[in-house]
């Protein structure tokens, strides 16, 4: 196990790598104090001045001590015990750990090594280890009087060990290494002499004498005028020494002569780049994790992070579609750790996917990472082989950064990895790079679209805080549409920078409109700002096959697709299409999420659907019947196991080539819709745009049982509003009554009671019309439904009693029938006449197997054994009838069930189960959008008196929707 502590930066601790958490600034603070005199006591009065600066609270010595405590407790919770300890040592305390692991001393201990070592390159080693322990400004993030003392102090040991690291390196005649690093010290050191010195020499070795010159007189005028003093001796030697030209100023001709050459080829770091701070801390606990033991091979490309293979470690970043970010990334981090990386950086882009479409040859790549190591072009080999050998030569034992941009394939990139164990290589790629994790150990690093707070802060990097904020709902719209795509984004955003009278509300309104069309804005001119033109680079790899799956993945209906609607669709057997969406999987246009789904990002899914309508008509419209019938045949087989006592309708055999998803038995039907429900009713949407009308009245038929199990009213209504328009172009007569009655149903969920009792009397006189007794029973069933909404309980029984009537030689629809009468007669105070029927009706829904029945009946009877006054009875009765709602996942009727026993169970002064079962009903009635139900109940809830009393629920909601509408 790996232990770090440190204080170089902010106070953090590493276990492998992995942060742990410290808990806030105080308790950071005590820690800190304690590191810094690592095995070495500290009194409590010293820790309270150095945490507190002299004015501590009352309980200082106890917050101490509990900081302390939970120190203790975070770092045994990370394994820490064995290897930190925080003691207590008289009236002090101290942190016992090996002082190597903590950064500050081994710092120290480096730095000491260093000046007592004799060899110089020997020195400079440890001194450049000494200096990557730096992250930035000592115990950052804490202040006190104390730690603004520690931390000058510490500064001016950095200082002190830099200046004579950067002596070593321009003894063995590294100065052009140094200019970047030496520039920055001059320019925050303006006056120091000994940082003008070594500038001067680095300046001076590199040929450039006359900026040397000039940098010593820029010194002189600035001394003078703020000193009123000249330049010390020494330095006015160099000065005179460098005008002479004296030739003991060159490094040693040995050192010169075999000094090799540091390429810096990395391109600019973006200027504008904004976010990604887990994925830039991810790749900075890989390098530290492994340099300088092993090789760091890092690609971007698109799978989950995994552990690397001893010595190796690769980093792969997803989400992989053009414009994501990964060469932004890549760049951006490159630049932020070049420092580590003394002996250069060498990059190149391989043109996996570019408008060309030619990735560039292994040997192409290798020929330019060998000029810009010192190689003559002229006497490079030809052999792929012989110029890999000499590569691994060249960067063998060098601490060297190599950037792999864009690669197309594993095999491209294998060439160009290092043999040895000191370079660290970052790759970039839209696809996986498979066989690189197989062989090479690679570890992968997920990239996908940003965050909002990333995205809302590209948009203000680019437009200003006061552009964004001033329109807060416009930019929640740009980050919408845009689907906090980088690129995107940064289109988005660069047509309104160019705009800046344009409100952004604008800008949004015509990326709404034109979509796609928007951010294919300068295809011609640059194609690299053009989305559109980016993802079309990602299918230049793609077989003929995989390019049509992709095209119509993007018109086929629904959020997302599984393997057997996309076998559906494609017509593909299912291990050929599992094949070709891992094949699109790996080129980064779409992904695979838990469940077995496989979703696009929105704007990829809107590119690939452009690229259907290149597609052969006939293919495209095969494709939609095929997933239509899918979906359909799978829905109807699912409604028949939720109630197979329903009078079933007749579909026409499903188009060649569909097979529809198997399911055994009623929990599997439930939750294959629980899952498909959305591209359910965007099949029918799909169907509806096609003109084919049969599939929009059968698919509302086979959702009917499902959206009253699950509570689903509202898009019961609009699937059923969409079968109305269907209906029109349909001859059967029943067709048109069943729309009607679901239609009235479906209004008297809503609320709209005048609308559906119209459309119920509608379909009553067509089934009188077209003599459909069993048609007309049901009607008159629905027909209670509504009148008891509204409020009418003897309008409701009469309708009550005529479907009984008409159900005289239908036992299974009696039950239902006698169940209506008794739960009415019940609100009417007619108990006996109540319990009679509603126990005819659970004898005959248990001699059918009717559990949907039986379930709802005995809701009745728990209703009349309460209103009676029986309310033990009623318990009894509605909980028999909520394990049975419950095992058929009828999520609603499980709500009023509860409704109604919490009233019971509140009579007998049982008010820790009434509040249970009313919470768990209010719960349900807010996730189903019945508000006026959960408002009642909240009522209940708090009106609920800890003294018994016979509470009247005259509110709850009426038994007969306990048994969905049906036939």
């Amino acid at each position: 196990m790996e232990v770090e502590l440190r204080v170089l930066g902010q106070v953090e601790a590493l276990v492998d790598g992995t942060p742990v958490d410290l808990g806030p600034a105080r308790q950071r603070c005590v820690l800190a104090v304690l590191l810094v005199e690592a095995d070495r006591p500290v009194a409590t009065g010293q820790v309270i001045d150095r945490v507190w600066g002299g004015q501590p609270p009352r309980r200082a010595r106890q917050l101490v001590s509990n900081y302390l405590s939970l120190l203790r407790r975070l770092l045994a919770d990370a394994d820490l015990a064995g290897e930190v300890v925080v003691e207590r040592r008289g009236e002090g305390y101290v942190v016992l750990v090996d002082p190597d692991r903590v950064d500050l001393h081994r710092f120290r201990r480096l730095v000491a090594r260093a000046r007592a070592e004799t060899d110089p390159a020997r020195a400079l080693e440890l001194l450049e280890q000494a200096a990557a322990l730096w992250r930035g400004e000592p115990l950052a993030g804490l202040d006190t009087p104390w730690i603004t003392g520690v931390r000058q102090g510490l500064e001016r040991e950095r200082f002190a060990a830099d200046t004579h690291r950067i002596d070593l390196a321009l003894q063995l005649g590294r100065h052009t290494t140094l200019l970047p690093e030496l520039t920055d010290r001059a320019t925050t050191h303006p006056l120091d002499e000994r940082v003008t010195a070594q500038l001067m020499l680095a300046l001076y070795r590199c040929g450039r004498q006359a900026d040397a010159l000039d940098h010593y007189q820029r010194l002189r005028t600035r001394l003078v005028d703020e000193l009123g003093a000249d330049p010390g001796p020494d330095l006015q030697q160099l000065h005179q020494r460098i005008l002479a030209a004296d030739p003991a100023l060159t490094a040693p001709a040995a050192q010169v002569g075999h000094a090799p050459v540091v390429p810096r080829q990395l391109p600019a770091a973006p200027a504008l780049f904004t976010g990604r701070v887990p994925e830039l801390a991810e790749l900075d606990r890989t390098l530290t994790s492994t340099v300088p033991n092993g090789e760091g091979v890092f690609a971007e490309s698109d799978a989950e992070i995994r552990d690397p293979l001893a010595g190796t470690v690769v980093i792969s970043a997803i989400g992989g579609a053009g414009g994501i970010g990964k060469t932004w990334l890549a760049l951006t981090w490159a630049h932020r750790r070049a420092d580590q990386f003394p002996d250069g950086q060498l990059f190149v882009d391989l043109r996996g996917f570019s408008p060309t479409g030619q990735p560039t040859n292994p040997a192409d790549a290798l020929r330019g990472f060998l000029t810009a190591l010192g190689a003559d072009p002229g006497s490079l080999p030809s052999d792929l082989d012989a110029l890999t050998a000499r590569y691994r030569s060249q960067v063998a034992d060098r601490r060297m950064l190599v950037v792999l941009d864009n690669a197309a394939t594993a095999d491209q990139v294998t060439p160009l990895l290092p043999g040895g164990t000191s370079c660290t290589v970052l790759v970039t790629s839209r696809t996986r790079l498979a066989s690189l994790i197989d062989r090479h150990g690679a570890r992968h690093l997920h990239l996908d679209v940003l965050t909002d707070a990333e995205a809302r802060a590209l948009l203000i990097t680019r437009l200003g805080t006061d552009r964004v904020t001033a329109e807060p709902n416009a930019t929640d719209e740009l980050l919408e549409l845009c689907g906090r795509h980088p690129l995107a984004l940064a289109i988005a955003a660069r047509h309104a920078a160019t705009r800046p009278q344009v409100p952004l509300t604008e800008v949004a309104a015509e990326l709404r409109e034109l979509g796609l069309e928007m951010l294919d804005h300068d295809h011609d001119t640059d194609p690299a700002a053009s989305l559109p033109t980016v993802l079309s680079w990602s299918l230049h790899r793609l077989t003929d096959q995989q390019r049509v799956v992709f095209a119509l993945l993007g018109i086929a209906p629904g959020p997302d697709t599984t393997l057997p609607a996309a076998a559906n669709l494609t017509g593909l057997t299912p291990a050929h299409a599992h094949k070709t969406l891992s094949a699109l999987e790996n080129a980064s246009l779409l992904e695979r999420r838990p469940g077995g789904r496989y979703t696009m990002h929105d704007l990829i899914r809107a590119y690939a659907a452009t690229t259907a309508h290149d597609l052969p008509e006939h293919l495209r419209e095969a494709a939609l019947t095929r997933v239509m019938d899918f979906h359909l045949h799978t829905a109807f087989a699912a409604e028949r196991l939720l109630h197979p006592h329903r009078d079933p309708i007749h579909l026409d055999p499903p188009a060649p080539g569909v097979h529809p998803q198997p399911l055994p038995d009623y929990p599997a039907a439930l939750a294959w819709l629980d899952v498909h429900h959305p591209h359910l009713l965007a099949v029918q949407h799909t169907a509806a745009a096609h003109h084919r009308h049969q599939v929009v009245w059968q698919l509302a038929w086979s959702l009917t049982t499902f959206h009253y199990l699950r509570g689903h009213h509202h898009d019961q209504l609009v699937v059923w509003q969409a079968a109305a328009h269907a209906a029109e172009h349909l001859p059967d007569p029943t067709t048109r009554i069943l729309t009607q009655r679901h239609l009235g149903l479906g209004h008297t969920e809503a609320g709209l009671y005048e609308q559906a009792t119209d459309h119920l009397h509608q379909a009553l006189t067509l089934t009188e019309h077209h003599h459909n007794p069993t048609q007309q029973a049901h009607t008159h069933h629905d027909l209670v439904r509504v009148w008891m909404r509204r409020g009418d309980d003897r309008q409701a029984l009469e309708h009550a009693r005529h479907a009984l009537a008409l159900y005289h030689d239908q036992p299974r629809w009696q039950a239902r029938a006698l169940n209506a009468v008794g739960w009415l007669t019940a609100r009417l105070g007619e108990f006996d006449t109540a319990r009679e029927h509603c126990r005819a009706a659970l004898t005959l829904h248990r001699r059918h197997h009717d559990v949907h029945g039986e379930a709802g009946t005995l809701d009745s009877l728990g209703y009349l054994e309460h209103q009676a006054g029986r309310h033990r009875q009623a318990v009894d009765c509605y909980q028999q009838a909520l394990t049975l709602l419950r095992d058929l996942g009828h999520t609603t009727a499980v709500a009023d069930s509860l409704d109604r026993v919490g009233h019971s169970h509140a009579a007998l002064g049982h008010h820790h189960q009434a509040r249970a079962a009313w919470r768990e009903a209010l719960e349900l009635y807010r996730e189903q959008g019945r508000d006026t139900d959960a408002d009642r109940v909240q009522h209940q809830l708090d009106d609920l008196d800890p003294t018994p009393e016979q509470t009247d629920p005259s509110g709850a909601t009426r038994n007969t929707e306990n048994e969905q509408s049906r036939g």
